[in-house]
């Protein structure tokens, strides 16, 4: 869900070494004119998944145009294709949800970005530390509070996958998560840069937006937010399972669960304002295109969530960062849930855009310290990305940067994330 690599070692997930690739053709929907390359992108997207992507699907906009593919199975035993369409878990893109609501509840004067959170929630964060801590520390990761996931999945830091398994169906209190954030190493002093990426403070941040609403943050976000920017098929889940057409969605943590194993049906609660919500790759152009457009929040608001802080390797403003591509700066964020990735990127405009998601994480093995080797699925994972955004500079080919003999620009790699991180080596991947 976070941190940066160079373009061609990015973002996703791929097949385990010793099991087959699958095959099978790419599904491109319809396009509205000629500006944008189909031929191209859906030759990009075939590109993944022959690299060993399961299953990965798009959507690509410029302007008024759009362009949708798929390639590859939403299930690996039946042979199920993807859709463009298929809804999926879009893990951290959350946090943007979150932080809007709260941008719109400072417009409405209900809370002050740098008031400390105990004004709001005096009893949540205990003594100096909640005095320190303000809300816009809180969208910025600048706080200093540790992440609860080694907490509330243990048997991840001791290289077993149990946990995953053992707490499928459990609901967890988002109260609980704070706990377990807080007693987690603390990350730096309040305030102090660079910031490190944390999901407990998303947690802190959707328990903030209960207590000045006085509603559920379920309930006003998709009033206040989901409808609001005209979403279709973009909600919080009540239950362990998804609604409408999805992929099943296949972890490998790196080898420690094989063959991988399918975790669409999943409770989460765990997850709360942080990572939950469930989305389809034109819903989240469609929502990054109306929050830029000045749709969900006022040009005051939108200048705060542009200001960045250094953050764990991300410039990163309030719940969305901005990427610097070959063609200019975007902005967005990318998710990681259990067997499930996503990314979406946007002009500062919301003209050009592009959404993407996948159906396998955490494929690459990893080095004698712990750290994923780079696998050919990030190489041209990158080189999709670059072809959506920035066809100009990714040229005519489907090839990665590394086949060009460039280096051209750093991508965040979702399955880093301290949201899914922690790896069979003992620890979590910051």
């Amino acid at each position: 869900m976070r941190i940066a690599r160079l373009l061609g070692t990015v973002l996703s997930t791929t097949l385990l070494a010793t099991a087959a690739v699958l095959t099978g053709p790419a599904f491109a929907g319809p396009r509205d004119s000629t500006s944008l390359d189909g031929g191209a992108l859906r030759d990009a997207l075939d590109a993944v998944h022959e690299a060993g992507m399961y299953g990965v699907f798009s959507s690509v906009r410029d302007g008024g145009e759009r362009w949708t593919g798929a390639a590859g199975v939403a299930d690996v035993d039946t042979g199920r294709p993807v859709t463009p369409g298929m809804r999926q878990r879009v893990g951290s893109i959350s946090k943007t949800f979150t932080a809007v609501g709260l941008l719109q509840q400072a417009e409405r004067g209900r809370i002050r970005l740098d008031a400390p959170v105990s004004a709001y929630l005096p009893d949540l964060i205990p003594g100096e530390r909640g005095r320190r801590i303000t809300v816009r520390m809180l969208l910025n990761h600048t706080s200093g509070i540790g992440d609860y996931v080694a907490g509330a999945f243990p048997s991840l830091t001791r290289g077993s996958a149990a946990s995953l398994d053992e707490e499928r169906f459990r609901s967890v209190r988002p109260r609980e998560l704070v706990r377990l954030g807080l007693a987690a190493p603390a990350t730096g002093r309040p305030g102090s840069a660079p910031g490190t990426y944390s999901n407990t403070n998303y947690v802190v941040a959707g328990l903030l937006l209960e207590k000045v609403t006085g509603q559920k943050a379920s309930a006003y976000l998709t009033r206040n937010v989901i409808d609001r920017a005209g979403l279709r098929h973009t909600y919080l889940p009540r239950t362990p399972y998804l609604k409408g057409p999805h992929p099943r969605m296949y972890e490998s943590f790196h080898g420690l669960i094989d063959p991988p194993r399918d975790y669409s049906v999943y409770d989460m609660s765990w997850a709360y304002t942080a990572g939950s919500v469930v989305s389809t790759t034109d819903d989240l152009n469609r929502f990054y295109r109306a929050l830029l457009g000045g749709k969900l929040v006022g040009a005051a608001s939108l200048d705060e969530m542009t200001r960045t802080v250094p953050v764990s390797g991300m410039d990163y403003g309030l719940g969305i960062y901005a990427l610097d591509l070959p063609c200019g700066r975007f902005w967005g964020h990318d998710g990681a849930v259990f067997g499930a990735g996503t990314i979406a990127l946007s002009s500062r405009d919301g003209k050009r855009q592009m959404a993407v998601a996948q159906n396998l994480m955490k494929y690459q093995e990893l080095d004698e310290d712990g750290v994923p080797r780079v696998h050919p699925i990030d190489n041209a994972f990158g080189a999709y990305v670059v072809r959506a955004l920035c066809p100009d500079a990714a040229g005519t080919g489907a090839a990665g940067p590394e086949a060009r003999g460039e280096r051209i620009t750093r991508l965040p790699r979702i399955d880093d994330s301290p949201l899914t991180g922690a790896t069979p080596a003992g620890r979590p991947s910051l």
